[in-house]
């Protein structure tokens, strides 16, 4: 896969290429539609195409994620339909036999998502939680019956948060892919704050990168 960015887009990092493998394996793929919400470089949608989904539509609220996607798109030889938009709004009244998203995930200073700066690649309020609970009780609404959500965040967001939210959702719950390791930076250099929020346990400088999976009755 060829990936170029244009200056801002999210470069894709370890959680994207998880995600990717999980969706890679989802019998769902193979010729059905599939939407890569928070598509960033397009990463996630290319890996659907490559893998030989039927169609594919990519969304993000950056116009340069959604010419990005559209560039890697045409790099890699896949048709890819790229529009901007927030979340699910954009692709108001249809359903697809997959949803995949990488989020923003990472807890942040403030309660509100960031409007500018590196941060709104990667910081969703003060949980972490902003974008993905929004997925989560939006995704059946657009989901084929039998579909799937897809979704990667850190254990540091609540593995059974999403859970439980997948549950209320109507949406079957597991956990497709689980990776343990050190936190990356960014958490490390906000841990003492994590733990007084109660995100971290004390002393705890480690996360699992989480893929979880929610499916549609």
């Amino acid at each position: 896969m060829r990936i170029a960015r244009l200056p801002g887009v999210f470069r894709p990092r370890s959680d994207t290429w998880l995600l990717a493998a999980a969706l890679r394996r989802r019998p769902e793929v193979a010729g059905g539609a599939v939407l890569d919400v928070c598509t960033g470089s397009g990463a996630l949608a290319i890996a659907a195409a490559l893998a030989g989904a039927r169609f594919v539509t990519a969304v993000d609220v950056s116009a340069r994620a959604v010419l990005t996607a559209r560039l890697n798109g045409r790099l890699n030889g896949v048709r890819v339909e790229a529009i901007r938009g927030d979340l699910l709004d954009a692709v108001p009244g249809r359903r697809f036999d997959v949803i995949v998203s990488n989020p923003p995930y990472l807890p942040g200073e403030k309660d509100a998502l960031p409007r500018h700066g590196r941060a709104r690649h990667t910081e969703a309020g003060a949980t972490g939680r902003l974008l993905l609970d929004r997925l989560i009780d939006a995704a059946p609404a657009h989901l084929a019956p039998g579909g799937v959500l897809l979704v990667t965040h850190s254990s540091v967001n609540g593995e059974a948060a999403t859970l439980a939210r997948m549950r209320a959702a109507g949406l079957d719950p597991s956990v497709a892919e689980r990776h343990h390791g050190a936190l990356g930076p960014l958490l490390a250099a906000r841990a003492p704050r994590l733990e007084e929020r109660g995100l971290l346990a004390p002393g705890e400088r480690s996360e699992d990168l989480l893929v979880v999976a929610g499916t549609a009755a």
